[in-house]
């Protein structure tokens, strides 16, 4: 059986980071942890670009405007949509997450996902880089995994 697998390498790949700056003090850390992630595994600093954006809303237009212009390999979007006490979570969070994924599947650019969707402040901070690790790093290593993956089936 021939199995294919990414390498987590990302020598020689050019990133996309697309960055909420609504819930910045969260939205930081998820940065931090997805450019270390990307420079511990190769990543120059130099092929890695920061767009900021108002909030988890206006990501999908954003990843969509970077792929058409195909000068990244990947892109790690990050954000933070903590529950309030009206509907206007679900509504920002299933539209940001409906729109990234139609943003991937048409463009072919891998996105990793690191957008947070928390009830509560407490649940936020722990998912960027207190007990529950930093899921700014972890899009980062689905992004860089699939970019390799992709390359193997091409």
């Amino acid at each position: 059986m021939k199995s294919i697998e990414g390498k987590l390498d990302g020598k020689g790949l050019r990133v996309t980071i697309v960055a909420a700056r609504f819930n910045d003090f969260i939205v930081e850390r998820l940065i931090g942890g997805a450019v270390d992630y990307l420079a511990r595994h190769g990543c120059d600093e130099k092929n890695i670009d920061l767009v900021r954006v108002p909030g988890a809303f206006e990501m999908p237009l954003v990843c969509k405007r970077l792929a058409a212009r195909k000068n990244c390999d990947g892109i790690v979007a990050v954000g933070a949509v903590i529950r309030g006490s009206t509907p206007h979570f679900e509504f920002v969070a299933n539209e940001a997450i409906k729109g990234i994924a139609q943003v991937c599947l048409e463009s072919g650019i891998p996105i990793g996902f690191g957008l947070l969707t928390t009830d509560t402040l407490e649940q936020a901070i722990e998912r960027a880089g207190s007990k529950a690790g930093n899921k700014g790093a972890e899009a980062a290593a689905a992004m860089l995994e699939t970019v390799r993956v992709l390359e193997q089936i091409a």
